[in-house]
């Protein structure tokens, strides 16, 4: 199976537009990563990057965004925004359309589609300035928000100066690796955007790995922490979390759909079958952020008023809020799901579905068209939307329990559950799908069995 499998990898640099399209996509994401690793002028990123390797392991919500950077965040470097306020600003106008009718007919309308496009864009600009400024802050004040006991972050003495550069620099970067992102969807292969957050995600594999190793094979007087039947519990552990989430995004139940026979003119279309793929895990990884970067800030606020006007009950409460507590990780878990169903009453119209069907002299056998359709739809989706939530919410809760009953820091724990994982797991696997359609194109076989271009000996 190996054997095959690396054939079949090797059969797509054999065909001319794939390969072009492989090595255009690598170049993009190795630029990508000099962005995340271009220090800002006037910024003192190592001696932050320090400290940010000795607490990172505390996770945290500067952990939680510097995953999503690849590290850019606490290098102080140009892509420290990373592509966050672009996916931010075009989940803010998604939703926005599910809600506002203007933009919903706006949406429908021919060339409408790239207005929306524009506002996006328009939109990640606002973002980066605000985010940007937040960010330029933070470092001028790294004591405060980072809890950072070294010298001075920003070397600039004019603070305006400071500021004005440092937001524009930030806003260039997410910019250019938003360009970056539409370049590899357009050219390269894979969807440009999650590429950029895989790769950057992948990059703290390195750290990770070095931390895990330290465990096993700690230096000369200390004691190893982990023992062999810990590496063995690890492997299953990832193993099984690996093929979940593999089944749960690949998972969909088949609705099927029979299409009367119709005569439109001249001409008669025979009747046909087909089906309706409903996904158990609509929503994706989008229920996971959403509850967590919701989560990060209460914990933070209580914690400061709780400090600033001696207040224990606000302090009680912050100490609650931390993501090693019981209280967090229900409160996670409810959320995860909220939200799973919200994404879903915002993104899935089965009322249109439905109408579109009967247009279409479409009908779910057994089902009668229009409401009673609608109805159907409803109640499957729902049912798909809480097994997909529940493992979601078991998911997320993951990395936090390993951390909690096997003291192992944050950096190892992303990769064995979490939304590292989920994000990791389905770009490789939508990566993997539009390569194998090449493959298929060009007569091949696919990943599974190996094959050759047609008239190739």
């Amino acid at each position: 199976m190996l054997g095959q499998i690396f054939q079949t990898f090797a059969n797509c640099f054999r065909i001319p537009e794939l390969r072009s399209r492989l090595v255009f996509t690598g170049l993009v994401l190795l630029v990508a990563r000099l962005v995340a690793l271009t220090p800002i002028p006037g910024l003192d990123g190592r001696a932050l990057n320090d400290h940010f390797e000795k607490t990172s392991g505390q996770g945290g919500v500067v952990s939680f965004y510097s995953l999503f950077t690849g590290g850019a965040l606490e290098k102080c470097s140009v892509g420290s925004l990373g592509i966050m306020p672009y996916i931010s600003a075009t989940i803010i106008i998604q939703l926005l359309s599910a809600v506002l009718p203007g933009l919903a007919k706006l949406a429908r309308e021919e060339g409408g589609r790239a207005k929306i496009i524009a506002y996006g864009r328009y939109l990640t600009v606002l973002l980066c300035l605000g985010q940007g400024l937040v960010m330029a802050i933070g470092w001028e004040n790294a004591k405060e928000a980072f809890n950072y006991d070294g010298g001075r972050v920003v070397l600039i003495d004019n603070r305006w100066v400071y500021l004005f550069q440092t937001v524009t620099i930030l806003t260039a970067g997410t910019l250019m690796l938003m360009w970056l992102g539409e370049q590899i969807s357009e050219r390269g292969i894979g969807n440009g955007v999650s590429l950029l957050i895989t790769i950057g995600i992948l990059a703290r594999l390195p750290l990770a790995m070095t931390s895990l190793w330290t465990g096993f094979f700690p230096p000369e007087g200390i004691e190893a922490r982990f023992r062999w039947p810990h590496a063995i519990l690890l492997l299953a552990l990832l193993a099984i979390v690996i093929t979940g989430v593999i089944l749960v995004t690949q998972g969909q139940r088949k609705i099927p759909v029979q299409y009367a026979q119709r005569a439109v003119g001249r001409k008669v279309f025979a009747g046909s079958t087909s089906y309706m793929p409903l996904r158990v895990n609509y929503a994706g990884v989008m229920p996971v952020i959403f509850a967590q970067a919701i989560l990060m800030f209460p914990g933070l606020l209580f914690d400061k008023l709780g400090a600033s006007a001696n207040l224990p009950f606000f302090s009680e409460l912050g100490r609650l809020m931390r993501p090693d507590t019981i209280f967090y990780l229900v409160a996670e878990s409810l959320m995860i799901i909220f939200f799973s169903y919200f994404w879903v009453a915002t993104q899935f119209n089965e009322l249109q579905i439905a109408d579109d069907l009967k247009k279409h002299g479409g009908y779910i056998p057994g089902v009668r068209p229009g409401v009673a359709t609608s109805d159907f739809l409803h109640r499957s989706m729902s049912r798909l939307t809480l097994a997909g939530a529940v493992f979601l919410a078991i998911l997320a809760a993951i990395p936090t329990l390993m951390n909690f009953t096997m003291k192992i820091d944050f950096n190892v724990a992303t990769f064995f559950g979490g939304t590292s994982l989920l994000i990791t797991v389905g770009v490789l696997l939508d990566t993997m799908r539009q390569m194998e359609s090449h493959l298929l194109l060009r007569q091949y076989d696919g990943f599974l069995k190996k094959g050759r271009v047609k008239g190739r000996s």
